[in-house]
């Protein structure tokens, strides 16, 4: 593999490294991040939907952040 990049074979918590995937897989993960976008009434939605999936799997997370739901979602979708 390459020096420094990152290809998912381990977990790595104290360094944060490029994840290299194979083309083939990269198209595939824009395809269904756009399926998955088409699918969304709005990018409010979409964002909404990744937010309570996010917070579904771990709620104790909720109550540290204290700006309000929708605006978390629209952040979260404003930064991919």
């Amino acid at each position: 593999g390459q020096l420094g990049s990152y290809f998912a074979t381990e977990v790595k918590d104290e360094i944060f490294e490029e994840l290299v995937l194979p083309t083939s897989m990269w198209d595939e993960v824009q395809r269904v991040w756009r399926t998955f976008l088409d699918s969304a009434e709005s990018r409010e939605v979409a964002g909404e939907t990744i937010y309570a999936a996010l917070f579904g799997f771990a709620p104790s997370l909720q109550s540290l952040f204290k700006t309000p739901r929708a605006v978390m979602a629209m952040r979260f979708m404003n930064g991919l």
